[in-house]
């Protein structure tokens, strides 16, 4: 199948079908909806120009995330990356993605967007979209997945909390089940206390948004918990300021460790140990996928980072 084929049955010039697949602007809704039935029904997979290089971040219009957290340290490494690899860049809130009609573009990367979102991408856009920090139950044409493995996180936190001779660990995760990672990083979290022989129980591993967490956290401190864990979102800080007005310091009282704050993490009292992505390293996966599809590589559909530790001063020496 050629673009000459497509077009002789689209009724369209092969200039038009050219003009479809590089995502032109001034092109009928009709034509494009009919270019794309044709090209999906022949299994027909345009090769993407290498001259085009605008990469559309979509970046959540209402962020589940506080300023400097996952989507913004995310996206600074997007920043740094990509325009290195030669491409440029347009920022788009997903509330805002009609615009994508009319825009030229040879990839989209989509920042903590739920999969379920995009089904339908390859429907309507002909270019590879990258979700970043999120996992799909199903194969999604068209769609690849960059995102930190979050079992190997849990294990990671957990371990150090445990080698450090905390035995009664509290977890408060970011969000509320079946948002997100939430699921994955209970299941996580659970079977890590499991492996390790400590009493896992409902009550001791919570979900919690911002405005939740000085009640959770004197929640779990009724519990007589040793350490407490908080991975993703605010926790950090928030944890440390229920925790004093609980009375309670870090680390004598209470090992912490939450996940990576730029420009607050290592300056909180005491310097908080933390659990992060490898935000460069999912930057230069997102641009590896990218420069594979628009020279006609084949590119990996799945790729996923080991987190890393950082050692500081909020779980006690054992």
């Amino acid at each position: 199948m050629t673009i000459q084929e497509i077009a002789r049955l689209a009724g369209v010039s092969p200039s038009t079908v050219s003009r479809v697949f590089s995502h032109h602007p001034n092109i009928r809704e009709e034509i494009r909806a009919r270019v794309f039935a044709i090209s999906r029904e022949h299994a027909y997979h345009p090769r993407l120009s290498s001259k085009q290089r605008n990469v559309v971040i979509i970046t959540p219009y209402q962020s589940p995330y506080p300023v400097r957290s996952c989507v913004e340290m995310i996206l600074m490494a997007l920043t740094r990356k990509l325009p290195q690899r030669g491409f440029r860049l347009e920022i788009l809130p997903q509330d805002n993605l009609s615009r994508l009609d009319g825009i030229q573009f040879c990839a989209a990367a989509a920042i903590g967007a739920e999969p379920d979102d995009f089904r339908n991408w390859s429907e309507r856009y002909s270019v590879p979209l990258v979700l970043i920090d999120r996992e799909a139950k199903q194969h999604l044409p068209g769609v690849h997945l960059v995102r930190s493995d979050e079992v190997q996180g849990m294990e990671l936190a957990l371990a150090h909390l445990y080698d450090s001779g905390c035995r009664k660990i509290g977890c408060i995760i970011h969000g509320h089940p079946g948002t997100g990672n939430a699921d994955i990083r209970r299941e996580a979290i659970a079977a890590a206390l499991h492996r390790r022989g400590i009493a896992e129980s409902h009550s001791l591993i919570c979900f919690a948004d911002d405005e939740e967490y000085l009640e959770t956290v004197g929640k779990l401190l009724r519990h007589r918990i040793d350490a407490l864990f908080c991975p993703d979102g605010n926790g950090g800080i928030l944890a440390a300021y229920a925790l004093s007005l609980f009375g309670r310091k870090i680390p004598d009282d209470i090992s912490l460790i939450a996940s990576e704050q730029t420009f607050f993490s290592r300056y909180g009292t005491p310097p908080q140990t933390t659990i992060t992505p490898d935000y460069p390293g999912m930057a230069s996966a997102v641009a590896n996928v990218i420069e594979a599809r628009t020279s006609g590589r084949p590119s990996p559909s799945r790729t996923v980072l080991p987190y890393l530790l950082l050692r500081r001063d909020s779980v006690r020496t054992p």
